[in-house]
């Protein structure tokens, strides 16, 4: 039975805290300060067509986006935009990470406790949409008994929970447009509520629904800060606001999103590829850079963990035991969550979305790495440490020399079984802004709504390189085991 060092579970946090940062020391820049030159950071959504999405060439427009450039070039400020997901814009500002988030963001009394709001920039509203099909679903009181899909944080979200009571139906909740979309074409839901823009965007590019209902009235969209910070970035954004109502350039910006025609792209699987390649093949390259990255320190951190879990000494054993119960005993969406928002925030420093995923993924592998090496020592009989020590050896130099080098031949398909999951857990960081292959996939969807299309053509590219990886795997260890 596995012995486990004995000691307050609470006890070992701090020895996580110390452990993160000084790892986060290591890679970070440097604590961040005031910018000079008024450059901000502005934290945005990533899939909130027509407000924040990537277009063919893989620049970020939509309408806060035009906005937003065009009030920084009026008023002579610079801004530093953050690609992140709607959820992670807000703890990004809230952690000090961004200077402001804008992100079809409504204004409500609950967000105002939190964050500072500028005037106003659009007037937002709901409606319902039923599959283009769908001849039944006409107005609110069919849906009784039904599934109603909702996105997080939306004024569509809103308004679905304060009539669900009254029209008896349940809704689900999605992450982003895309999702709620396709649970709508799979009918597994029948409607959903969004932001009436945000539906004729997608109408126009053919997510395959319609709206049955008319628009209610909604909340404004705004600017935000920090609670109490950032008040003179708030006063530039509300004066160029005003200048571009006033000269006419509000209404263009807006006007070029909302006034489209259908979309008239190759939507097929080939002219998907032809259009989407170059952002596809950008976001692998940042998986495999992830993965390889994170993988090499993972193999140092788990052979120095793996070695403390069959140390002879207490205390190194329970270091070992409590590096790799925490990092294999939370799921790796809370460990991103804390090294990229929580370590920043309580120790007053910048992180790169970058450095905090490669940290992530290491110290996450590295709990498995070590696993991997102490299984590996003891698969090598007992006897052989004993007879090496009775040699008068050293334990250590036995450890390097006689049980290592066996026991390393039965780590190999482990470590590379652990490769391929580190680079599938990439994934898991586009919740912090790193746009690696799934990510990507998003992106493009949000764009185009083809669902089906790309994430057949992301699977086929998952599944050659670990294909590839997994036929390295079987040539290497055959080589070893020559």
């Amino acid at each position: 039975m596995r012995r486990r060092f004995d000691r307050p579970r609470n006890a070992r946090w701090p020895i996580l805290a110390i452990l993160l940062a000084l790892i986060a020391a290591l890679f970070a820049p440097g604590i961040a300060s005031a910018q000079p030159g008024r450059t901000y950071t502005i934290a945005t959504d990533l899939t909130f067509a027509p407000f924040e999405f990537e277009n063919e060439d893989g620049k970020l427009v939509g309408i806060d986006i035009d906005l937003l450039n065009a009030i920084a070039e009026d008023q002579g400020f610079k801004v530093d935009i953050k690609q992140l997901g709607f959820d992670a814009a807000l703890q990004a500002v809230q952690a000090g990470q961004a200077d402001g988030v804008i992100a079809g963001m409504s204004i409500t009394d609950a967000r105002k406790q939190v964050f500072d709001f500028s005037d106003p920039y659009f007037e937002s509203g709901v409606q319902m949409a039923v599959l283009e099909t769908d001849n039944d679903v006409k107005a609110y009181e069919d849906l009784k008994g039904k599934r109603v899909a909702v996105k997080n944080g939306t004024e569509g979200a809103s308004f679905a929970e304060s009539i669900k009571d009254q029209y008896g139906f349940t809704t689900v909740y999605f992450a982003d447009s895309a999702s709620m979309y396709d649970e709508v074409r799979t009918g597994n839901s029948v409607a959903v509520f969004d932001d009436y823009p945000v539906l004729a965007y997608g109408i126009t590019q053919g997510n395959g629904l319609k709206t049955v209902t008319e628009k209610e009235v909604g909340a404004s969209y705004g600017f935000a800060v920090n609670k109490g910070q950032n008040a003179e970035l708030l006063q530039m954004f509300n004066a160029g606001l005003q200048n571009l109502r006033d000269n006419g350039q509000y209404d263009e910006i807006v006007s070029t999103y909302l006034g489209q025609g259908a979309s008239t792209s190759d939507n097929s699987i080939i002219g998907l590829i032809k259009s989407t390649y170059p952002q596809l093949l950008k976001g692998l390259w940042l998986t495999i850079v992830l993965s390889v990255v994170s993988i090499a320190i993972a193999l140092v951190l788990g052979a120095i963990f793996g070695l403390c879990r069959v140390s002879t000494n207490m205390f190194v054993r329970g270091i070992g035991t409590t590096y790799v119960d925490i990092f294999r005993g939370t799921p790796l969406l809370v460990q991103a969550f804390f090294i990229y928002f929580g370590i920043p925030a309580a120790l007053h420093f910048q992180m790169s979305a970058f450095t905090a995923g490669i940290i992530t993924l290491s110290l996450n592998a590295g709990a498995y790495m070590a696993e991997i090496v102490r299984g590996g020592i003891l698969s090598v009989d007992k006897g052989q440490m004993e007879a090496s020590r009775s040699l008068g050896i050293s334990y250590m130099k036995s450890m390097r020399k006689v049980i290592m080098p066996q026991a390393i031949r039965t780590m190999i398909p482990s470590y590379i079984n652990q490769f391929v999951i580190t680079l599938k857990d990439t994934s898991i960081l586009s919740v912090i802004g790193l746009a690696e292959l799934t990510q990507t996939g998003r992106i493009i969807i949000a764009r185009n709504f083809q669902s089906f299309n790309m994430w057949l053509i992301i699977g086929v590219m998952y599944f050659i390189i670990i294909m590839a990886l997994t036929k390295l795997s079987n040539r290497l260890e055959k080589r070893i085991n020559k």
